[in-house]
């Protein structure tokens, strides 16, 4: 009587199907491994860096010319106008330019209509977006929609009918005419205080109607207090706006009393011509340190109230 042998059985080779059946979030190391994938997100987080650095340059040496120009005196200009640190330095640039033309009356001039247009729109801008929000009567959406479209002309179109209408109005070569209508109509202010009224929750009012609070009660006393982030980056946003404003002074100012910031540079430049550029620097800078300063500082603020009304990702 023959006996076999019983064949030796054991567990099968594994093989990568095998292992892919058996372990989903394996992958087999090579080409397309999680080596090669971190090497790719490397070289692609490089990249990205070396573009934005190469682009902030791009952006930030104009500016560095202008700071370094300004503190260099007329015969290295003339001699040699590429060379790019001063030799020597020097300060009298500043002085000169400061006291050449009123600056001093074109600060107060710009300050003061900037700080009126500020206070005056966060008051009309989040009153009109709590209304658009909150209020529905009939034609709001229409009214809404017709209102913001108004951004899209630009401002060049409607220059002449407005110095028509203000003239009519008598405001011609006056500040009425830079504040009151840039307090009535900032479409911009008012969609961004709309966007923030409608991320605020509706219990909070709701809570308040239970307490006997009306509209305005509401507003003021519940609404108001809870656009602060939004009120603070709209006030450096629209004072930015009207301090470098330009084309509307130019064609609504004529008295040099009444020349803000950008207008007396414009007319220093004037002066000065292609002479010196030295000087011009020194009020270029006079001009737009202020407000640079201004931005930096508030910039943070405005991309955290941004994100906050849901206008980042939009």
């Amino acid at each position: 009587m023959s006996t076999q042998t019983p064949p030796l059985t054991g567990p099968a080779p594994a093989t990568d199907s095998t292992i892919a059946l058996t372990a989903p979030g394996y992958r087999r190391r090579g080409r397309g491994g999680p080596g090669a994938d971190r090497t790719r997100r490397r070289l692609g987080s490089t990249a990205l860096h070396v573009v934005l650095i190469v682009a902030g340059i791009a952006m930030v040496f104009p500016f560095v010319w202008m700071l370094l120009t300004s503190f260099k005196t007329l015969p290295q200009l003339l001699k040699n106008p590429l060379e790019f640190l001063p030799n020597p330095w020097t300060f009298d640039n500043y002085a000169e330019a400061w006291n050449a033309v009123p600056f001093a009356q074109a600060y107060l001039n710009s300050g003061y209509i900037a700080l009126l247009v500020v206070v005056g729109t966060l008051i009309t801008a989040s009153m009109a977006g709590y209304a658009f929000a909150r209020i529905r009567f009939r034609g709001s959406r229409v009214l809404f929609i017709v209102f913001l479209a108004t951004q899209m002309i630009p401002k060049q179109v409607t220059l002449i009918p407005f110095y028509l209408l203000m003239s009519n109005l008598g405001w011609v070569d006056s500040h009425l005419a830079l504040i009151v209508p840039g307090v009535i109509a900032n479409p911009f202010a008012v969609f961004l205080m709309r966007q923030f009224v409608l991320a605020l929750p509706r219990e909070l009012e709701e809570a308040a109607i239970v307490d006997g609070a009306g509209r305005w009660r509401i507003f003021w006393s519940v609404v108001l207090p809870n656009l602060k982030p939004g009120l603070a980056a709209l006030s450096i946003i629209v004072a930015l706006d009207v301090w470098n404003a330009f084309l509307f002074p130019l064609v609504l100012l004529n008295s040099p009393d009444l020349f803000t910031v950008p207008l007396l540079l414009n007319a220093f430049e004037s002066q000065q011509g292609s002479v010196n550029y030295g000087l011009v620097m020194a009020a270029s800078a006079i001009a737009t340190v202020p407000m640079l300063i201004v931005f930096v500082i508030g910039q943070r603020r405005i991309l955290n109230s941004m994100a906050a009304s849901g206008l980042g990702g939009r």
